[in-house]
């Protein structure tokens, strides 16, 4: 049974406008892990990587139903590829399966996250 589902759309030029300012964005975004896989990557796909990883948390938080903030933080939720390179949640608060899509454009990003209650 689905318990929430969230949505995110998120302008890449947006994101690339904090890094270029400097401003921490990715650590304040990613977690430890993800920040290793970010720092691999060469620019524009850190700016994708970290766009899809700021929406798709985005989204789980409305699917959760808080929003970020004192609910549920970006550091308490983890989205890592899996051995095939399709994004999974690793790690959140809610005590039931999560589910994240991330499809990208040249100009944006859109994420959806589904929180499932039950077994499947």
């Amino acid at each position: 049974m689905i318990y929430g589902t969230g949505i995110d759309l998120t302008e890449l030029s947006r994101i690339q406008t904090i890094l270029a300012k400097g401003l921490k964005l990715p650590e304040k975004v990613l977690t430890p892990a993800e920040q290793a896989v970010f720092a691999r990557y060469p620019l524009k796909r850190q700016i994708e990587f970290l766009a899809g990883r700021f929406s798709a948390k985005e989204a789980y938080s409305k699917a959760y139903g808080t929003g970020i903030g004192a609910a549920v933080g970006f550091q308490d939720i983890e989205i890592l590829d899996n051995q095939h390179g399709k994004p999974e949640i690793t790690r959140h608060p809610f005590d039931g399966p999560a589910w994240v899509s991330i499809s990208h454009t040249d100009t944006f990003v859109m994420t959806q996250v589904i929180l499932e209650r039950g077994n499947l």
